[in-house]
């Protein structure tokens, strides 16, 4: 930390990162986020979380020297703004580029995950973040995961995890790769097992919601037989909702989610809400950014405020 020196730095600092109103969010964020990432943090004062994260998030931003912006919005004194961008709990944060949300998270992270959050929105403007090792290594164990090398991702998650036993990331990685090995009972030890500090984290809440979908794949009807049951009779709920688990469990979560969302259109109470619960599992399982889950919340959100 070089950087300081507050009387020279306020001008970078006035630029890099500025509170927001509902009457210049768009210049300050979708506008300004057509050059360069801008980063939204929605808080409020009587948010204790969103005081210590704040900060962090402020000196990751600063550390990126320029790569990336910082927008904060106070929900009370914003509150348009909020209902338009479905901001449910704070502290939220979201990341935009090119106008459009690119990357997010809610609630207070540990400083490596903010750092590596800030890094990832650096990368998805097109800039280069500064070095880390540990964050590499998780980089290419989830591209192992991609492939579908899944013991060798595991293997570089153990690996990780042994420098560094709270890399929620890593921990995360672990869980969904023992998943893709079809071994759920060691992911689900995992998951019971998990460091209290990061028990809570993004990364391991989207893994037990995977470990959910696992398990009610290995129960999933024929996707063939199941379609013309709901094509037979639109009106079929517990057909609709069985055809949309055989989708997901077939890798295909966008004709899932519409299935999902058509069963919540015919019924929205269906079931105690199983239409809308099974939506927020899938988006809990897939990346924030995913298209998927960016169009579902949209569509869903059309549907519930209509």
């Amino acid at each position: 930390m070089t950087d300081l020196n507050l009387t020279p730095a306020a001008p970078a600092d006035a630029d890099l990162i500025k509170d927001t109103t509902e009457a210049t969010f768009m210049a300050d964020v979708v506008e300004a986020s057509q050059t360069v990432p801008v980063i939204v943090d929605f808080w409020a004062p009587w948010c204790g979380p969103c005081k210590t994260l704040g900060p962090m998030l402020e000196d990751a931003v600063r550390a990126a020297k320029g790569a990336v912006k910082m927008v904060k919005v106070d929900v009370d004194q914003a509150q348009a703004i909020a209902g338009q961008l479905q901001i449910q709990s704070i502290p939220t944060v979201y990341a935009f580029y090119k106008g459009q949300p690119v990357d997010g998270f809610q609630g207070a992270l540990p400083q490596s995950e903010i750092k590596a959050f800030v890094d990832r929105v650096v990368k998805a403007g097109g800039g280069e973040a500064p070095g880390d090792t540990l964050a590499d290594a998780v980089e290419a164990a989830e591209e192992m995961l991609t492939e579908g090398a899944a013991a060798d991702a595991a293997q570089t998650f153990a690996a990780i995890l042994e420098e560094d036993p709270m890399n929620a990331p890593a921990y995360g990685g672990m869980v969904r790769a023992h998943i893709a090995m079809g071994e759920l009972d060691q992911a689900e030890a995992l998951l019971n097992g998990a460091p209290i500090e990061i028990s809570k984290a993004p990364e391991l809440e989207a893994a037990h919601a995977q470990l959910q979908l696992a398990h009610q794949a290995a129960d999933a009807g024929p996707v063939a037989e199941l379609t013309e049951k709901v094509e037979a009779n639109p009106d079929d709920h517990q057909a609709r909702f069985d055809l949309a688990q055989a989708l997901y469990a077939n890798g295909d979560a966008e004709t899932a989610v519409d299935h999902l969302l058509e069963l919540f259109r015919r019924d929205r109470e269906w079931n105690d809400g199983a239409a809308k619960a099974q939506l927020f599992t899938i988006f809990e399982a897939l990346k924030p950014n995913d298209p998927v889950v960016l169009n579902g919340r949209r569509k869903l959100s059309s549907m519930i405020f209509a």
